[in-house]
């Protein structure tokens, strides 16, 4: 896990993973250096905000996970929690779960779960949350041998938290704007 002060250091190497990972299903993002530098300066400006990295020997960042307090993230995901009557501020928000393809299914996205529980735990917090874009099972860019994560996810404890899902725009692969995606939010007690 990164010390706050290494935060800051580390948004040049979470953006350019972001945007790596997420152009791949199920996100299909068409990345932006400077989207990215926006998103995530309002991330790294929560007290807590937590980014755990995944490294080479060489220290070559090849994976990270962040959260941070749900009321401290975009309002996009606050906002329907509140409208069904939640405290976005009860809520721990998983955030991105990014890992190059080399580099998975060797217990980094295990990881990436167990710290930033820890991290929410040690802040007060009793549940945590994070949101799964939804595609169609149709989607003519969903490959044939694509792995949906929800069995991983529920192995640690997490279930979809039926009737809340929320609203985030981003601009798909070859698109020329933005549309808007629902997200599913899944959640558990910490």
């Amino acid at each position: 896990m990164l010390a706050a002060g290494e935060v800051p250091a580390a948004l040049d190497d979470l953006a350019r993973l972001r945007i790596e990972v997420f152009a791949g299903w199920p996100y299909l993002y068409e990345g932006d250096h400077a989207y990215e530098a926006r998103y995530l300066a309002r991330f790294a400006a929560s007290p807590g905000a937590v980014v755990v990295a995944a490294r080479t020997p060489e220290g070559r960042m090849v994976g990270a996970a962040t959260a941070a307090p749900l009321a401290d993230h975009a309002d996009e995901f606050a906002a329907p929690f509140a409208r069904a009557g939640l405290d976005p501020r009860d809520f721990f928000y998983l955030a991105e779960s990014v890992l190059l393809p080399g580099y998975r299914r060797q217990g980094a996205g295990r990881r990436f779960f167990e710290l930033r529980e820890a991290a929410g735990r040690a802040q007060g917090f009793s549940r945590a949350v994070f949101a799964s874009v939804i595609r169609p099972q149709d989607h003519p860019a969903r490959p044939a041998d694509y792995l949906p994560l929800d069995g991983f996810w529920r192995r640690l404890g997490y279930a979809p938290l039926e009737g809340l899902e929320v609203e985030f725009s981003w601009r798909d692969r070859g698109e020329d704007a933005e549309t808007v995606k629902r997200l599913q939010v899944w959640g558990r007690a910490l």
